[in-house]
């Protein structure tokens, strides 16, 4: 059955289903893929690479594709949402960061203002500068994150906001049964990433999705330890979930020490990020990867998520007796 919300219609999309814009991960592939399949895919903007940036929206084709940005990120770089908006994309997504320097461009241009937050204060502020779209991510998710639950952070939202803008749910849904209790707790749709990590398009290295695919959410870890590895100055209120591996481990367990080594540790990070060496590069994925058994199509995930979904929500009565 056709699944039709606030947000597949404000985006003019089949299925309520948008990409996560994973930094290193969400290219264009993988966001063409997507958005041909009848959800959105969003391009992760990442660290500010213009170069990189330029190339993926390249790879997306005529496909109508999302741009997404870490906040806090592009205000070093601003003249980046000048370049994203050249390309017209289908909505942009911001997350990790007050979007008030950035609305009013982004109105001007006459595109959807995706704003990512992980808490309900955050989403009143989000919603009074501007946003067309919330998405309440729950710390299940993979990458960076808050601190609050999905489960309870989406109906809170839902209640706080969701009569002037759509919500959409994030953190730990990565099949259909996701999608319909999203759906049940209020959002007009969900965003997805880990779910994606693993698929053909996904640019992330072929060891990273060997690994996710073998692997558990019991084995994940949220830490600021591979942040600090890489030097990137994340605010203290996000940190990351990740796998656990053999590096992160012994990080998390002194912080401090890790920052009087960075010099040495960053190049080793990133040389075991470029080679696939996962017993120091983190496999940046979530609770729900238990629910990746396989390297697959985009397009095939989002037509299995859609019709398991639509099915459940269809015999949801019968359930009841």
């Amino acid at each position: 059955m056709p699944i039709k919300t606030a947000l597949t219609s404000l985006l003019d999309i089949e299925h309520p289903i948008l990409l996560a814009p994973m930094a290193g991960v969400s290219g264009g592939a993988l966001a063409a893929a997507i958005t041909n399949a009848g959800g959105l895919g969003i391009v992760g903007g990442g660290y500010g690479d213009k170069e990189w940036l330029s190339q993926q929206l390249l790879e997306a084709g005529n496909a109508r594709v999302g741009i997404g940005f870490i906040t806090w990120s592009l205000r070093k770089n601003p003249a980046l949402l000048d370049l994203a908006l050249a390309h017209r994309p289908k909505a942009m997504f911001l997350s990790f960061g007050d979007i008030d320097d950035f609305a009013a461009p982004i109105k001007r241009a006459d595109i959807p203002l995706i704003a990512q937050i992980q808490t309900v204060a955050q989403a009143r502020k989000a919603v009074a500068d501007g946003a067309d779209i919330i998405v309440a991510q729950g710390a299940e998710a993979g990458g960076h994150g808050g601190g609050r639950s999905t489960l309870p952070l989406v109906p809170a939202v839902v209640d706080a906001i969701g009569h002037k803008v759509p919500v959409v749910a994030a953190g730990g849904i990565a099949d259909g049964r996701g999608l319909a209790a999203a759906l049940m707790l209020g959002a007009a749709g969900v965003v997805c990433g880990s779910l994606f990590y693993a698929s053909r398009e996904a640019l992330t290295h072929p060891n990273n999705k060997r690994v996710a695919v073998a692997a558990s959410g019991d084995d994940t870890i949220r830490s600021s330890a591979i942040d600090v590895a890489r030097g990137l100055e994340w605010p203290g209120q996000w940190n990351i979930r990740t796998l656990k591996n053999p590096a992160i481990v012994q990080w998390d367990r002194d912080l401090d020490g890790l920052k009087a080594r960075v010099d040495i540790e960053k190049p080793r990070y990133l040389k075991a990020a470029a080679d696939g060496d996962t017993s120091v590069a983190a496999v940046i994925v979530g609770e729900a990867v238990d629910l990746i058994t396989a390297e697959r199509d985009a397009g095939d995930i989002i037509s299995g998520m859609v019709a398991d979904a639509g099915k459940r929500l269809a015999t949801a009565p019968q359930m009841l007796g």
